[in-house]
């Protein structure tokens, strides 16, 4: 569908999926925020749980959704060298297909992450998976092998001694591959049907795990891409650099569009208007840090949460404080929302359901009792979460 949208110096049309998709990282529009209704509420491990999936191996990454087809990635092995790329039915939670391809770059990586970390992109040609190695694939809806690139055999000195996170997303008709690292550090805009370079620019040789963010200006895609000292936009189809914002930004927090609003995470997070030439700021607030999670900006009001725990709301337009409530944490799922609720996802599987708005009010918690990293799907009336060892669909069982 298309939405219109007018911004304070241009009009703007950005294009996302259809409502019932997600199809890449925090959903449709990357904001976490989908028109789904009747999403659920209260659900446990054993009950409100259409299906379960067992997973090959562990993975930090979020399940994405195209039609009836959830895909998701796992790593495994001794030396989490094996990787995988599944896809099941949504509704009845049946195995379509599983691809298995060995890694070709380093699998060193911080002990909560894995080699599955980049969240994949998913179209009506498939997926494109983006994995911690280096490696990257794309398969038909088949799970047939349309292209693969070993970017480590390209570019041999890319590596990233933490292990990389930041996902991949589709603009201006070109896989958007982001691959800041302390070796040759770059993003890429690939051709989705060969994999080949239409553009590469070079980016700081430095650590950074944040992904970009697209929006459309006078037709055309651009590029939003954060690390440690500016937020830069390059044009999505050419790669030529449109404009930068100088700012102390979050490596692992991405940040936020939703119409003409723009969230940048980082010392302090800044909130303005997102106009042709870039940022323009309105508040910003030092004390807000969104630790590993990104933040969320639904219907007015600013959600995020802390390393520490702590679930904070505030006024979109000022900043003010509504209110900083105390959860079970730490975070590193962003908070996602629909249908005025956020859906709020710990490491430690439970999810706390808020009603939407400037007081606090918890609808439920849910625990489902796994390890969680990856950020929740939203998608045909049902939520998809990627544990350590499942992928769960919490809903009504098939009929």
């Amino acid at each position: 569908m298309i939405r219109c949208l007018t911004l304070s110096v241009s009009f703007v049309c950005v294009a996302s999926a259809l409502a019932a998709d997600w199809p890449q990282f925090r959903g449709p529009a990357a904001n976490g925020v989908t028109d789904e209704t009747n999403l659920p509420v209260k659900w446990s491990k054993s009950e409100g749980i259409a299906w379960k999936a067992e997973m090959p191996g562990k993975g930090v990454t979020s399940p994405v959704v195209f039609g009836t087809t959830v895909y998701v990635t796992s790593s495994a092995g001794p030396r989490d060298d094996q990787l995988y790329v599944l896809a099941f039915d949504t509704v009845t939670g049946k195995e379509k297909w599983r691809r298995k391809i060995a890694a070709t770059g380093s699998t060193t990586c911080h002990p909560t992450s894995a080699m599955a970390a980049p969240t994949p992109v998913a179209t009506a040609d498939g997926v494109y998976a983006l994995f911690a190695t280096g490696d990257l694939v794309a398969l038909d809806p088949a799970g047939s092998v349309r292209w693969y690139r070993s970017i480590v055999g390209d570019y041999p000195t890319v590596i990233n001694q933490v292990g990389m996170a930041a996902s991949p997303v589709m603009a201006g008709g070109l896989l958007i591959v982001p691959m800041d690292n302390v070796g040759e550090s770059f993003v890429a805009g690939l051709d989705p049907k060969t994999g080949e370079n239409k553009w590469k620019v070079a980016r700081p040789k430095d650590q950074n795990w944040v992904s970009p963010v697209v929006r459309t200006v006078n037709g055309k895609d651009e590029v939003l891409f954060q690390a440690g000292k500016e937020l830069v936009a390059f044009d999505a189809a050419t790669g030529a650099r449109a404009w930068a914002f100088a700012q102390v930004g979050s490596s692992i927090a991405t940040p936020v569009i939703e119409g003409d609003q723009i969230l940048i995470p980082g010392r302090p997070l800044v909130a303005g208007k997102l106009a042709t030439a870039g940022p323009q700021p309105a508040w910003n607030s030092a004390k807000l840090s969104t630790g590993n999670s990104s933040p969320l900006l639904y219907r007015g009001h600013v959600y995020a949460t802390s390393s520490a725990g702590v679930l904070t709301c505030l006024d979109g337009a000022t900043g003010k404080v509504h209110y900083a409530e105390r959860t079970k944490g730490p975070f590193s799922a962003a908070p996602v929302a629909a249908d005025g609720k956020v859906y709020v996802l710990n490491e430690a599987g439970q999810t706390t359901v808020w009603k939407a708005g400037a007081e606090a009010e918890l609808l439920h918690t849910n625990d489902l009792g796994e390890r969680a990293m990856g950020t929740p799907a939203l998608s045909g009336g049902r939520i998809f979460i990627r544990t350590d060892k499942s992928l769960f669909c919490v809903g009504p069982k098939a009929k």
